[in-house]
């Protein structure tokens, strides 16, 4: 018996498919089946489009070396202040050292001066209180040679008062220079300073005033010898 005949069996659904498809997905088709060789040569799209590719990749590496030489300078400016810091540290500690110690240094000496200055302005004081304290109208004939001799000690006591000031604070002599004390180790002693001073006839005048009340008790107690005879 036989078999009843199919049409379907003998059409050929490929060959319609492509005559039935446009002109433009034939293309498409065929760049789709070419895409996957590598030796065939880059369309113009896809080089455009690695071009785009790589402008991109160019401005991000641009941006990124700038925020790196931002990065970089903000360290630098950094390190420069540290360093500035550091070395402005080390300054100023040696300077406030070296002041502190100066100025303690001179503060003691300028105490010390002013506590002997003290002290020399109370001795004038009292000196000067010893000298105004002689009232020669009291002097009568009897005693007229012990108070004399009282008299010329307490001026000889104050006049090597006021020489020991002198020779101390240079004010005294009138000098601008403000009073300071001189110290042994950087000047001379008080003799050699007023020897060096002095040409010979103010030594000879000085040495006569040094000597004179002396002489002159000596003198006073011959001619007391001499009258009790």
């Amino acid at each position: 018996m036989a078999s009843q005949f199919d049409p379907s069996e003998f059409v050929d659904d490929d060959f319609h498919a492509a005559r039935k498809a446009p002109a433009g997905s034939a293309v498409g088709t065929a760049a789709v089946a070419t895409a996957g060789d590598p030796d065939r040569a880059p369309t113009r799209e896809e080089i455009e489009s690695r071009v785009g590719d790589m402008q991109t990749k160019l401005a991000e590496l641009k941006r990124a070396q700038h925020d790196l030489e931002r990065e970089r300078a903000e360290l630098e400016e950094t390190r420069r202040r540290q360093s500035e810091f550091t070395q402005g540290r080390q300054e100023m500690e040696q300077h406030l050292t070296r002041g502190i110690g100066l100025l303690d240094e001179s503060e003691f000496t300028l105490r010390r001066d002013a506590e002997q200055m003290g002290k020399a302005l109370l001795d004038l004081r009292e000196a000067l209180l010893k000298v105004q304290s002689v009232h020669e109208e009291t002097w009568t004939k009897d005693n007229l040679n012990t108070e004399l001799t009282r008299a010329l000690t307490t001026l000889e006591n104050a006049r090597m008062e006021w020489n020991t000031a002198r020779l101390k604070f240079a004010i005294l002599n009138g000098d601008a220079a403000p009073p300071t004390l001189a110290t042994p180790a950087t000047a001379p002693g008080p003799m050699e300073s007023l020897l060096r001073e002095r040409n010979y006839a103010e030594m000879c005048r000085l040495g006569l005033a040094l000597t004179w009340p002396i002489a002159l008790v000596a003198l006073a107690i011959f001619l007391v010898l001499l009258l009790r005879r």
